[in-house]
């Protein structure tokens, strides 16, 4: 701590004999020791009480480390991230099975005619587009076009001409 040498201690002891004199110097040393010591205890119970602080701080901390690291839940965590792939698989299923259920057939009942069901949609062989019929929901450059009925009489006959000498 103080850097004092033999020298020093010399130049001090003569000083003190001289100041204090003999008679009175025991004493006073006496004194010295008792102060210093006092002094040193009271340093090391500070040092003492200030890492006994200190060790109740890390304590704390660590306690609170460990309370953390015990909620700490990996379950948890992998269903809160996994929630975003199970919400659109819940809506991909909830899509599926409206579009597999059929609405249930309409049957007619006996004194009520029959309506007549809607024509097929065709796609249209126009490569610009302009058909007839509402464009798809998708929003494609195909067109869909109605289809004509069909009527019930049987298309007529064409006769083919054939070879010189073969009978018909």
């Amino acid at each position: 701590m103080f850097d004092i040498g033999g020298l020093e201690l010399l130049v001090i002891a003569i000083v003190l004999i001289v100041v204090v004199g003999p008679k009175d110097l025991p004493k006073m040393l006496r004194t010295f020791g008792r102060v210093s010591s006092q002094m040193r205890r009271m340093a090391g119970d500070f040092r003492r009480q200030f890492d006994e602080a200190l060790q109740e701080a890390e304590l704390d901390e660590l306690r609170k480390t460990a309370d953390e690291v015990r909620s700490l839940d990996p379950r948890n965590a992998i269903q809160k991230n996994l929630n975003p792939i199970r919400a659109v698989g819940d809506e991909i299923r909830s899509s599926l099975k409206a579009a597999t259920v059929a609405a249930p057939p309409r049957v007619p009942q006996a004194g009520e005619p029959a309506a007549p069901a809607e024509p097929p949609m065709t796609m249209s062989s126009n490569p610009n587009g302009s058909g007839q019929g509402s464009p798809p929901a998708d929003g494609m450059a195909s067109s869909v076009v109605e289809a004509e009925p069909v009527s019930p009489t049987p298309p007529k006959s064409v006769e083919t001409p054939s070879r010189t000498g073969e009978p018909t």
